[in-house]
């Protein structure tokens, strides 16, 4: 026979076992129940008597057992602004359709022929005009480089996101974001130089995360150069085979350019410089994050480890 006592603080009983484990089904008594069998002087908790004992663990056993609590991603840039955008990134996660991104790039070439052709050609004619000047050529291909080329993926941006651009777009990396733009140009081209006389395959890897998106984060987004550098290498990395694929895509269309007498190059120069547009779009466009927001992930709320008491009983 056992005495119990419930929520209340009042006893009940004596009762026999089969009405505490009544009790227990029923919900009013638990495994920290305080019980008392009848010739003893200490009051137990149900589990720990051995009557009872195996009820509990039955239970235990049975339950299911609580999914594991998805690990936010880490990332560190260096910048809190782009940690944020890159965590966010990576837990979503993301897909590359290459077919899409150069499907969307030549209709837009199509489209917006003229400003696009004509940008482009200015763009990549002047970066030409640079490397021919002797020695003081290679140092401002270096600097201006993607200068020039963020200005023009600017434009292309803003036609991707439906707004109004002009010509005068195309060239603003030297009025929007000069410095950090020139830093990204000098030293992204120094570091994957090194990686390509190192063992050609850092060259590589670099030149497919770097330049895809560092020059397009840097004005859009308003990160520093090495922030952006690192934000593009990271997210790249998580799926950096389709994005060499979208390279290789990519040369395909310049060869097409070049084999059609060379007139080709002014269409297919444009359009490889839309379909990572489009990319970065697909990609960078979805972030909710408020770019302001400078706050690391919130620590989850602890949860309560202090069972309640038992039900009351009787």
């Amino acid at each position: 026979m056992y005495r119990i006592i419930g929520a209340d603080g009042r006893e009940y009983g004596p009762i026999s076992d089969v009405q505490v484990r009544q009790w227990i089904a029923e919900g009013r008594a638990n495994a920290l129940t305080k019980a008392l069998v009848e010739g003893s002087t200490e009051w137990k908790a149900l589990c720990d008597i051995p009557e009872f004992s195996g009820i509990f663990a039955a239970a235990a056993a049975s339950a299911p057992t609580p999914a594991a609590a998805p690990q936010a991603a880490t990332i560190s840039t260096g910048d809190p602004v782009a940690d944020a955008i890159g965590r966010e990134i990576l837990e979503r996660d993301y897909t590359l359709d290459i077919g899409s991104c150069v499907s969307r790039a030549w209709e837009l070439v199509k489209a917006r022929f003229w400003l696009t052709v004509g940008a482009a050609a200015i763009i990549y004619l002047l970066v030409g005009a640079l490397g021919s000047v002797p020695i003081l050529g290679a140092v401002a291909v270096l600097l201006l480089t993607y200068v020039l080329e963020g200005g023009l993926k600017w434009m292309l941006l803003r036609l991707v996101r439906g707004e109004r651009a002009e010509l005068g777009d195309a060239f603003a990396g030297f009025n929007q974001r000069f410095t950090p733009l020139l830093l990204f140009s000098l030293v992204a081209q120094l570091l994957t130089g090194v990686g390509f006389l190192l063992c050609i395959l850092p060259g590589i890897y670099l030149t497919v995360c770097w330049f895809a998106f560092g020059p397009l984060l840097v004005i859009d987004k308003k990160l520093d150069f090495w922030p952006a550098m690192e934000l593009s290498r990271k997210v790249v990395t998580k799926h950096w085979w389709s994005f060499f694929g979208l390279a290789l895509v990519n040369f395909g269309i310049l060869l097409l350019g070049i084999l059609a007498c060379g007139v080709g190059m002014f269409i297919s120069l444009p359009v490889i410089a839309a379909t990572t547009v489009y990319a970065y779009q697909d990609i960078f466009g979805k972030v909710s994050l408020p770019l302001a927001a400078a706050s690391s992930p919130s620590e989850p709320l602890p949860s309560s480890a202090a069972e309640g008491p038992p039900a009351p009983v009787g």
